[in-house]
C-alpha cells in the first residue's frame, strides 16, 4: 500500500492540538476526516511528526499515511485542501518508502517563538505580548540550553517518558523590529519543553528567577518543579528535518 508524505501549515487558535479528541476539534481529525471524504468513508490514520499543543501553530507540520488509492499525487493535496477547513493547509504531498517514518526518521525539529514588545493588537493571535525585552541577557540564558541536557526541569512531567534527555543545536533570541525571536532545534522535545524554556528566561530578565536559578534547574533537573510557561500561541513548529531521500 502506498505511503504518502505532506507537509502541512495550520492557525492552532481554534485547535485543541494535533492529536485526535473525543469531542474537540483537532488538526489530525480535520485530515482523517479530509481523507475519510476522498476515501468514501475509509478510515485512514494520519501520523504526525509531533503532537502540538493547543492553540500552538505550525509553519510545517509534516505527517504521513498510507492508502491504497488511484488519485494522482499531484491532485492529492488541492482534493485534501478542498475538503479542510481554511486555517489548515496541505502545502505538498510525496510518495515515501513503506520504511519512512514522520516521527522516527526525523533528525530535527525546529520551533520558533514569536514575543511582541510594543502595543500593536492585530496579532494578538501568533505572539506574546510581553513588553520589552533584553535580547541580550536572553542570549546568555540561550546559549547555556546548547547541546546535550536532560530537560526534566522543563518539561510536562510524565512518568511513561524515561528518555529525558534532548541534543540542542540551535537556541537564540533576535530582535526583529517590535517582534523578539526565540528560534531552538534539537533531535526531539517533551511535552511544554519550549513554552517553558521561553517563559522562564523571560522571567529571569524581569527578575523574577535568577540565571543561578536557571541553571540550577537545567544542570540538576528536577519533576514537577514550579516553572514559569510562556502561552502558547506565540508558539509555531518551524521545520522538521529528514536525511536524504526522506526530503521532499
Amino acid at each position: 500500500m502506498p505511503r504518502f508524505k505532506i507537509d502541512i501549515q495550520y492557525d492552532g487558535s481554534a485547535y485543541h492540538g494535533w492529536q485526535v479528541q473525543k469531542s474537540d476539534r483537532s488538526i489530525q481529525g480535520e485530515l482523517e476526516g479530509a481523507l475519510s471524504i476522498l476515501s468514501k468513508g475509509e478510515k485512514i490514520n494520519v501520523i504526525g511528526s509531533g503532537r502540538t499543543d493547543r492553540g500552538v501553530h505550525a509553519l510545517q507540520q509534516i505527517a504521513h499515511f498510507d492508502w491504497n488509492t488511484d488519485m494522482a499525487t499531484c491532485d492529492i493535496t488541492p482534493a485534501l485542501n478542498g475538503n479542510l477547513p481554511e486555517d489548515i493547509r496541505v502545502m505538498d504531498c510525496a510518495v515515501v518508502p513503506g520504511d519512512f517514518h514522520v516521527r522516527f526518521s526525523a533528525v530535527k525539529r525546529q520551533y520558533v517563538y514569536q514575543c511582541r514588545t510594543d502595543n500593536f493588537i492585530m496579532d494578538r493571535h501568533i505572539v506574546w505580548k510581553t513588553g520589552k525585552l533584553d535580547v541580550e541577557k536572553l542570549n546568555e540564558l540561550a546559549l547555556l540550553i546548547m547541546g546535550e541536557h536532560d530537560f526534566t526541569s522543563f518539561s510536562k512531567f510524565n512518568p511513561e517518558v524515561e528518555n529525558r534527555v534532548c541534543t540542542i543545536t540551535l537556541s537564540e533570541w533576535s530582535n526583529e523590529g517590535e517582534i523578539v525571536n526565540y528560534r531552538i532545534a534539537a533531535n526531539r522535545f517533551l511535552h511544554h519543553m519550549v513554552r517553558y524554556l521561553v517563559g522562564s528566561m523571560v522571567e529571569v530578565t524581569r527578575k523574577k528567577m535568577t540565571k543561578s536559578e536557571f541553571e540550577k534547574l537545567l544542570n540538576e533537573p528536577r519533576e514537577n518543579v514550579k516553572i514559569f510557561r510562556a502561552p502558547a500561541q506565540g508558539l509555531f513548529l518551524e521545520k522538521v528535518e529528514y536525511n536524504g531521500a526522506d526530503q521532499f
